[in-house]
């Protein structure tokens, strides 16, 4: 069983930057693709990007690809997603997921999910 936890968020101006973490516990890291998320209120939860077990490979949606960034950090268990230019309808709760394969847009098929953590952009 693998716990996500994610930190990070918070309230920022329009054109700032956020670094988002998702620290995993109780499973073998490196075995699992990393993903984000994130769900504004009253719309569908979002895939946002994902990298792949060593981090070699990543994948971005349209809407943050050349503004978000993912990395991940096998050994210290920790994925993050660093956000610059944030804009307004960036707010929303961010969540990363793991599963052992790429899964995408499927939301329905990722095996574990953090809690989500706040993000706000003030225009």
């Amino acid at each position: 069983q693998v716990q996500l936890a994610e930190s990070g968020g918070g309230l920022v101006q329009a054109g700032d930057s956020l670094t988002l973490s998702c620290e995993a516990s109780g499973g073998t890291f490196s075995s699992y693709v990393m993903s984000w998320f994130r769900q504004a209120p009253g719309r569908e939860r979002e895939y946002l990007a994902a990298i792949s077990w060593a981090g070699e490979n990543t994948h971005y949606t349209d809407p943050v690809k050349g503004r978000f960034t993912i990395s991940r950090d096998n050994a210290k268990n920790t994925v993050h997603l660093q956000m610059n230019s944030l804009k307004p309808e960036d707010t929303a709760v961010y969540y990363c997921a793991a599963d052992l394969h790429y899964r995408g847009y499927e939301v329905g098929s990722y095996d574990y999910w953090g809690q989500g953590t706040q993000v706000t952009v003030a225009s």
